[in-house]
């Protein structure tokens, strides 16, 4: 029941399906369940449907035996599809959420600017309508241990953050919708955001830069509103809650300090070697994303950014690439989500006052 909802929100709601649209489907096989509903409701409405399941072990077989050549390979079959496909459905079903846990940081990084072609044809097609996708999540053990819950436990966390308990999810969905847009409408008047909490004092510019409603149609769970800020403007300090979180790789207690939009301060209690790593990436060092997180049904911390980024409460700042949507320009390989929890905090629109400890005041 709760599986035949979840597919019915992401093939009606999310993406907009229409006869003879090249659909390319990815998860792992845990998620086989879902996925043939999700399958049905594509052939039902006449897509083309390609999927991809992978089987358990092959990132980490790749990551550790690949050579630095194979490393830098792009894929021609992975490029035909980001040039080609209509729609791309992700679900995000984790064997192991720890399996790059003991990988060389320099081979990660060597792997991800590898796919920035990649991500340059996915965003620059999303940008241009030409491209929808949706990440969803099937909930797995690994990923409930991740969160510290059971399965069962889980699995009811992750419904609920969905409304897959409610008689009508898709309707739900268009109430947050409604809701954020108002807020979207504030945002989109303004020309300066500073953020203001424990360690934490940033100003930056969003002069230009258009502000998304984050309601559903690229992720799930989601809420949250969120914009690409002016690359240059960044400047003060951050301190992040919670750990950032690499390829399965935990980096507690990130401290940032920016000048002129780019990081020229970087510590961390853990992971700093990591860290700086990846600040090595080109773009990584300024912002390509800044959001606020308005989905209060997320109410507690899973190491999963997919629900995370999402937290009623928390705000969170991206490095590296940008969403072209937002008008941002940052074109970097990278795009890291780091969380910080706003529940006493304040943020400014042009010096006034709209969101503090935790709740938007417009």
């Amino acid at each position: 029941m709760m599986l035949s909802k979840l597919a019915d929100i992401i093939t009606e709601y999310s993406v907009n399906v229409k006869e003879g649209d090249l659909v390319f489907v990815q998860s792992s096989f845990l998620s086989s369940p879902l996925i043939e509903k999700i399958y049905k409701n594509l052939i039902l409405k006449g897509a083309n449907v390609e999927v991809r399941l992978e089987p358990e072990n092959i990132s980490d077989i790749y990551m550790k035996y690949a050579s630095e050549k194979q490393l830098k390979y792009v894929s021609p079959v992975r490029k035909y599809l980001m040039e080609n496909i209509d729609i791309f459905i992700n679900i995000w079903a984790d064997y192991n959420t720890k399996s790059m846990n003991n990988v060389d940081p320099q081979r990660i990084a060597t792997r991800v600017a590898a796919n920035t072609e990649l991500n340059r044809i996915f965003m620059e097609r999303e940008a241009k309508g030409e491209l929808q996708w949706v990440l969803a999540p099937y909930p797995t053990h690994a990923m409930a241990q991740e969160a510290g819950m059971s399965l069962l436990e889980y699995r009811e966390f992750v419904y609920g953050t969905l409304f897959l308990d409610k008689d009508h999810p898709v309707e739900e969905w268009k109430k947050i919708s409604r809701e954020q847009e108002k807020i979207v409408d504030y945002l989109n008047k303004k020309d300066e955001l500073r953020f203001v909490g424990e360690d934490t004092d940033l100003t930056l510019s969003v002069k230009g830069r258009r502000w998304i409603n984050s309601d559903g149609k690229k992720n799930l769970p989601d809420g949250e509103v969120f914009t690409g800020p002016v690359e240059d403007s960044a400047n003060g300090k951050i301190r992040f809650t919670y750990p950032g979180i690499y390829m399965g790789k935990e980096i507690e207690d990130i401290q940032l300090r920016f000048r002129d939009g780019e990081v020229i301060e970087a510590k961390a209690g853990k992971g700093e070697e990591l860290l700086k790593k990846l600040l090595e990436t080109e773009g990584a060092k300024r912002i390509g994303e800044i959001a606020i997180g308005t989905n209060y049904g997320v109410n507690r911390f899973t190491k999963n950014m997919l629900f995370d980024e999402k937290m009623g409460g928390t705000m969170h700042l991206a490095l590296g690439r940008s969403i072209p949507e937002s008008g941002g320009k940052n074109f970097s390989s990278i795009h890291w989500d780091l969380l910080k929890d706003m529940k006493n905090g304040e943020v400014y629109a042009d010096g006034e006052l709209f969101y503090k400890n935790g709740k938007f005041l417009i």
